[in-house]
C-alpha cells in the first residue's frame, strides 16, 4: 500500500502511550492499534483531527505517501 502510517514513531517522539492517546480521543485501543499497523482502508477526518490535535502534529507527520513505482525502480 502506498500510504505508510508512522503514528507509532510520533507516539515515541511525544512520549505518549497508545493507551493514553486512545483514551484521550475516545477510540478503543484495538482500533488505534489497527490504525498504527496500517491494517485499515481509511480513517475518518475527525479521528485524524483528534490524533493530530492531541499529539500537536500535522497529518503528514503520521501519514507518508510512498510512490511504489519509484520504490521498484531503485537499485539495492
Amino acid at each position: 500500500m502506498p500510504i505508510e502510517v508512522t503514528l507509532d514513531m510520533m507516539l515515541v517522539r511525544r512520549k505518549v502511550s497508545s493507551r493514553k492517546l486512545a483514551e484521550a480521543i475516545g477510540l478503543s485501543e484495538t482500533n488505534l492499534s489497527l490504525i498504527k499497523s496500517g491494517k485499515i482502508k481509511g480513517v475518518r477526518f475527525n479521528t485524524l483531527e483528534a490524533i493530530c490535535a492531541y499529539l500537536e502534529c500535522q497529518p503528514g507527520d503520521i501519514l507518508t505517501y510512498i510512490d511504489e513505482g519509484e520504490e521498484e525502480g531503485r537499485e539495492p
